[in-house]
């Protein structure tokens, strides 16, 4: 169990930093103050590729795509209940221009950092010619190389949310 002056997972820290998460949801809940700016700015420096993906995708633009990822990780799409896997790389690569106009948007994201290693769990709607197509939920593994962060892998589900 987690406390909230002192932590025996502490020697843990993926695991304490989730502690402290989970504190800083309750501490929201019953009003008190929220993340420091410090929290905020590592959430947004973690986010910034992930939208940066999406922004390139949007584009049809594999370069922006591919600065933001390390090119030999792995993207699993679960897809009618069966994984599809390619290498970041290969789906950077499928991504070519098209008469539809396509948009991923997440929505509520949750960070997790610690340290090099980063995660995102988001729910997600994409969106072709404007209209939901399907939606689900994106996961993310991001990892910090030369200061910079970069998605390692990617993991989603799909299902028809309706036009």
């Amino acid at each position: 169990m987690c406390h909230v002056l002192s932590c025996p997972i502490r020697t843990f820290p993926a695991l304490h930093r989730l502690c402290l998460s989970l504190l800083a949801g309750a501490a929201l809940a019953i009003g008190a103050a929220p993340a420091t700016a410090a929290d905020m700015a590592g959430d947004a420096a973690v986010l910034a590729p992930v939208h940066g993906f999406f922004d390139g995708m949007a584009r049809y633009d594999q370069a922006a795509m591919r600065a933001q990822v390390l090119p030999e990780g792995t993207a699993t799409l679960m897809r009618h209940g069966k994984p599809v896997q390619l290498t970041l790389g290969a789906f950077v690569d499928h991504v070519k221009p098209g008469k539809e106009r396509i948009e991923e948007r997440i929505g509520k994201p949750q960070v997790l950092i610690d340290h090099e290693l980063a995660v995102v769990w988001a729910p997600y709607t994409f969106l072709l010619d404007g209209k939901p197509h399907h939606c689900g939920t994106d996961v993310f593994n991001l990892v910090q190389v030369d200061g910079q962060w970069r998605i390692a892998t990617i993991a989603d589900n799909s299902r028809d949310c309706g036009a």
